[in-house]
């Protein structure tokens, strides 16, 4: 099993930053790709940015305002907001595709999710 343990929501005004923050522990062999989703009230599940390997992915709303990054050697995922807008308000989850050591199965976890909210 894997946890996800999520950090840094809160509320801000337009215009200010945020940084959320993520760390996976358990029994993790290696991770494939980490991300942020978020969820509006009333609104599907969306896609902020994702980061593997390869590189990064940004949802049009958010690029060049965030910035996704990951330390492998600590599992961790961070998303650096900036200029946030009240749109931006949502529950931001964690999303980690993770290989478990012993089996290496694979299997994506989502952690508990964090408020933002960015009051105009």
């Amino acid at each position: 099993q894997v946890q996800l343990v999520e950090s840094g929501g809160g509320l801000v005004q337009a215009g200010g930053s945020l940084r959320l923050s993520c760390a996976a522990s358990g029994s993790i062999f290696t991770i494939n790709a980490m991300g942020w989703y978020r969820q509006a009230p009333g609104k599907q599940r969306e896609l902020v940015a994702h980061i593997t390997g390869s590189g990064t992915k940004y949802a049009d709303s958010v690029n060049g305002r965030f910035a996704i990054t990951r330390d492998n050697a600590k599992n961790t995922v961070s998303l650096k907001m900036n200029s946030l807008k009240p749109e931006d308000t949502a529950v931001y989850y964690c999303n980690v595709d993770v290989v478990h050591s012993g089996s290496y199965t694979s299997r994506i976890y989502w952690g508990q999710g964090t408020q933002v909210t960015v009051s105009s």
